[in-house]
């Protein structure tokens, strides 16, 4: 009996080693030459709507010479292709040409505290981490500064970025080398910047399950700061860095979920309009309140400034998927989003190769699919804009 187990653990190794060594070879042929992931540019048209101005103010902006751009990538038919970096820059030019446009940099402004969005679930499959880097991504191409932040030990989000956790960081470089309590490193050694402009990233690993265990010791132990406190304080360090930043928390409620659920400013649940997750959303809820009551007893419970339900992988043409939203929405009212993120088969296409839709391009879907997807995204990322401007006071 334990020569077969042991046969059966080398036998489980060497499917891991192969698979690794499989997936590191596909993603160096994805992102050569240099190995590494590189954003898109932009069309004039999408330019246009990501800054919110017409193309016609663009293309005169241009012209006029009041857009110092640099090298414009243009193709055959003379159509002009941006980089993140020259929209930002013509985000910046274009407010300071008149106070009209000054709203197109978003930014935080003195007084307004840093937004902190976990995105939670009790359970995996529920769109989290798709949801949680789409809306890294569009507040950053709107002209925010985001951090990502990866709590999931399995590292999806950080997979998307284009790192491999166990070749990249083998042994150190995750947000777990900041939180873990013996000899934890400065949080700002381990937020790296990514490809995508205004977007930084801290990313996670396996090792960040050794946070749940540690826990439980350092608990027995009174090691200080507790669980509770520890990201915070990690985010701290880099708070005036950053607008804004979005937690993808791991698909359960530990002590590292706990601890997001702390440092937040804000909450979004991601729930698939089934009975089963909903019901399991209800667990969710129940263990949540009796766990935050108790953190509460030490004086460590957040002050969300919201705290919504988004409706994700919906198929309006779905009869029970339309009525169970109706449920939702009939039970929390305001408490739901009014945009849900729609599955399609654009979102899970371009996860086929580790990127989002902000990644392709239109003309690399059928455009009617491409175009219902993104529209779903951009309205729950403005709608999620539109809490957080609320909660800075702006109208």
């Amino acid at each position: 009996m334990n020569e077969q187990r042991i046969r059966m653990d080398q036998k489980i190794q060497t499917m891991a080693t192969r698979l690794s060594k499989s997936l590191d070879v596909n993603m160096r042929k994805s992102f050569l030459p240099d190995e590494r992931k590189a954003l898109r540019r932009f069309s004039s048209t999408e330019v246009a709507q990501i800054l919110g101005v017409s193309q016609d103010f663009l293309r005169k902006m241009f012209f006029e010479d009041k857009l110092d751009l640099g090298d414009i990538e243009t193709d055959a038919r003379g159509r002009r292709f941006y980089t993140a970096e020259q929209i930002d820059i013509a985000r910046h030019e274009i407010a300071r040409s008149s106070t009209k446009f000054q709203h197109i940099v978003p930014r935080r402004r003195e007084g307004e505290h840093i937004q902190i969005i976990s995105i939670a679930n009790f359970k995996g499959g529920a769109g989290k981490t798709t949801t949680a880097i789409h809306l890294a991504q569009k507040l950053a191409l709107d002209g925010y500064r985001v951090l990502a932040i990866d709590l999931d030990p399995q590292a999806s989000m950080t997979t998307m970025f284009g790192f491999r956790p166990e070749i990249d960081f083998p042994e150190a470089g995750t947000v777990y080398d900041a939180l873990r309590y013996e000899d934890p490193i400065p949080f700002r050694d381990v937020v790296r910047k990514t490809y995508f402009h205004n977007l930084d990233l801290a990313a996670a690993g396996l090792l960040l399950s050794e946070f749940e265990t540690e826990t439980a010791h350092a608990l027995r132990n009174n090691i200080r700061p507790p669980f509770y406190q520890r990201l915070a304080l990690c985010i701290n360090e880099v708070e005036t860095d950053y607008d804004i930043v979005v937690i993808d928390c791991p698909p359960q409620l530990g002590f590292t979920t706990l601890s997001a659920l702390v440092a937040s400013t804000s909450l979004v649940v991601t729930v698939i309009p089934s009975m089963l997750d909903v019901a399991s959303m209800a667990q969710f809820l129940q263990l949540t309140s009796s766990l935050m009551a108790t953190i509460a007893d030490v004086g460590a419970s957040p002050d969300w400034d919201f705290m919504r339900f988004l409706i994700t992988r919906f198929e309006p043409n779905d009869g029970p998927q339309t009525q169970m939203a109706a449920f939702l929405r009939t039970m929390f009212t305001d408490d739901v989003l009014t945009q849900p993120f729609l599955k399609s088969s654009a979102v899970s296409d371009a996860g086929l190769t580790q990127q989002t839709l902000f990644e392709i391009a239109r003309t690399d879907f059928h455009r009617q699919t491409y175009d219902r997807a993104i529209e779903s995204i951009n309205g729950v990322v403005a709608e999620i804009e539109g809490l957080i401007k609320t909660a800075w006071g702006r109208k």
